[in-house]
């Protein structure tokens, strides 16, 4: 780890703001705690006296639960805030809210939000560092990197060239559009498959190839990622049967036997078993879904730390 690296980013709000030198550099990071997250004791002292928000307005377990564990890890101080438990529900707006949460002077706000923009909303009016932990159908740049980090732990290094199929409800999947951008920048080939109906408008101009036929898009690929149906986003008649959608196409082993030898399945949670993703295949030996929970709080960490010092990994 080159510790003269410096990191030039306020926020992290999408990973389009990343250059390939920055993504690694937060990978090769992630890495080192990785190692760190493996001890009897797994705490640091790298961000003592660091303050971190959890700012987080919808509902999260992975996601808020794992950057809760990396601050504590870096040994700086986290407090959860929620929309039942904030001022929001009384009809604070979340500028206001913000803006009181910054006036406690924390280093960094993670927020989780449903509306797309909102992390960036804040970015523009506080002084502190923000993290994007998923806004509505926009982005959740933390998921896709630590995607990358367990396909390039899985694929030893080797990305350039390597094939992932997403599948699923990608038309409101922030994890599939912050996976696109992440993954492409990387040198791996994209496909995409989902039923008409759940492709995201203007999808022809994505850099990825997307699929008809869902034999066709498994055939010799070297990974897969199922999303999960958000039937919660979803407008009336997009997905009429839920039954007939899992009996069709719920990814199994059968399925698999088209993709190379090998070809882990991938899942960002919170899974539907017998609907994304059979029950057996997601506990098989090639599903690599509580790799990326272990994963996450590394990334998270790495995250964290770039934002507070922007100066790489001080000494322990």
């Amino acid at each position: 780890m080159d510790n003269s690296f410096i990191w030039p980013h306020k926020d992290l709000l999408d990973v389009t703001q990343l250059t390939v030198e920055e993504t690694t550099y937060l990978l090769d990071l992630a890495e080192q705690f990785h190692e760190v997250n493996t001890r009897p004791v797994k705490k640091v002292p790298t961000l003592r006296g660091k303050g971190v928000v959890l700012f987080f307005a919808e509902d999260s377990t992975r996601t808020k639960t794992s950057f809760d564990m990396a601050g504590k890890r870096l040994s700086a101080d986290t407090f959860s805030l929620g929309k039942s438990g904030s001022s929001m529900n009384k009809g604070e707006s979340l500028k206001d809210t913000a803006l009181t949460l910054e006036a406690m002077n924390p280093d960094v706000i993670v927020i989780r939000h449903r509306s797309s923009g909102a992390a960036q909303f804040l970015a523009e009016r506080l002084n502190c560092a923000i993290v994007n932990a998923g806004d509505g159908w926009h982005a959740h740049p933390t998921q896709a990197l630590l995607d990358l980090f367990s396909l390039r732990r899985y694929w030893k290094g080797d990305l350039g060239g390597k094939s992932l199929l997403i599948m699923g409800d990608i038309a409101h999947s922030r994890v599939a559009r912050s996976n696109v951008h992440m993954l492409t920048k990387m040198g791996v080939n994209v496909r995409l498959w989902a039923p008409r109906t759940l492709l995201p408008a203007g999808v022809a101009r994505w850099p990825v190839t997307v699929y008809g036929d869902l034999n066709e898009a498994l055939t010799d690929v070297d990974g897969v990622m199922c999303l999960r149906l958000q039937r919660e986003r979803m407008a009336a008649g997009l997905m009429p049967d839920i039954s007939e959608y899992a009996s069709i196409f719920c990814l199994n082993r059968k399925m698999m036997e088209r993709a190379k030898p090998g070809a882990p399945v991938m899942h960002p949670g919170p899974i539907n078993r017998g609907t994304d993703i059979a029950a057996d295949l997601a506990d098989s030996v090639e599903s690599l879904i509580l790799a990326q929970v272990n994963a996450g709080v590394a990334i998270r960490m790495a995250v964290l730390l770039a934002l507070c010092t922007r100066t790489g990994l001080s000494e322990e």
